[in-house]
């Protein structure tokens, strides 16, 4: 299956339930483009790579403070389950489920 698709996503962040829609678009090869989208605002996904059903990529975030953000996520089925590395914030939990 495909890791391509929308996931409404819940990041466990130090200010609360973060929730958005990360979008992913398979590109050429093990690239792939999207963003996230939420109550902050939306942010590009940049250096976005697939190995099996596994994704990496960067986003920079502006709101509430600029920060360079490094994530990793695994799809099972329906399921994307990974990490948000946020700078001196640590790394977060990020959950969801692929839309319908």
């Amino acid at each position: 299956m495909s890791v391509g698709g929308s996931y409404d996503c819940i990041t466990k962040t130090p200010l609360g339930d973060q929730k958005g829609v990360l979008t992913v678009i398979p590109g050429d090869g093990d690239s792939f483009t999207g963003n996230i989208t939420g109550d902050l605002g939306s942010m590009d996904i940049r250096d976005g790579r697939i190995s099996g059903n596994t994704l990496s990529w960067q986003m920079k975030m502006t709101m509430p403070m600029p920060m360079d953000l490094d994530c990793t996520a695994t799809v099972e089925g329906d399921v994307i389950t990974g990490k948000v590395k946020a700078g001196m914030f640590g790394t977060m939990d990020l959950t969801g489920t692929r839309r319908a």
